[in-house]
């Protein structure tokens, strides 16, 4: 009968502990922004005409592919001051995910993939010492030419990763927050 008490109690302990252990300790949801817009702004270290990369899908996930433009053409070798913006314009009034982003930096990485149009060196930090990349310093390539860019957005990237800090996508992991491809020319 000491047995049978001693066997009870431990399947109670048993079936207490588990049941502690629900979908209650998830914590707090980070619902995941809308990003309709994303805008990239290079402005020529000593002045001149900023160039605007912009990219709006402003029917979300819709059929409609997004409005890509580019401004004008960057010079060959010549430095700019770059940040990049992300807004959600479906949103009344119009929704600026920038600033969330820059609060959670920790959690954010946006990287600039190309097809050698220069070189891109992130000029913003988290609080852990890692970059962000809304703010950037480019330096277009001293030979002209036509090339592509491509801006990404991560969320949860490992940015402890080989490489990732100096803005090597391949090893970052993490999801995609917002994805844009722009044809650019350097003369």
């Amino acid at each position: 009968m000491k047995n049978f008490r001693i066997l009870a109690l431990a399947l109670i302990t048993i079936t207490t502990f588990s049941s502690c252990s629900s979908d209650n300790d998830s914590g707090p949801v980070n619902e995941e922004e809308v990003i309709t817009t994303v805008a990239a702004t290079f402005t020529p270290v000593g002045g001149g005409t900023p160039v605007v990369l912009m990219s709006r899908d402003l029917d979300g996930d819709g059929p409609d592919a997004p409005v890509v433009s580019v401004s004008g053409n960057f010079t060959a070798g010549r430095a700019y001051e770059g940040a990049v913006n992300f807004l959600n314009e479906l949103a009344n009034p119009v929704e600026e995910i920038t600033g969330e982003i820059q609060e959670e930096g920790t959690q954010h990485q946006i990287f600039f993939q190309h097809s050698g149009i220069g070189t891109f060196t992130y000029t913003d930090e988290d609080a852990n010492g890692h970059p962000i990349g809304l703010s950037f310093l480019y330096t277009a390539t001293t030979t002209p030419g036509a090339g592509s860019l491509t801006i990404t957005l991560r969320h949860q990237p490992n940015k402890s990763g080989e490489n990732v800090p100096e803005g090597n996508i391949a090893n970052a992991g993490g999801s995609t927050d917002a994805q844009v491809n722009f044809s650019v020319v350097v003369e």
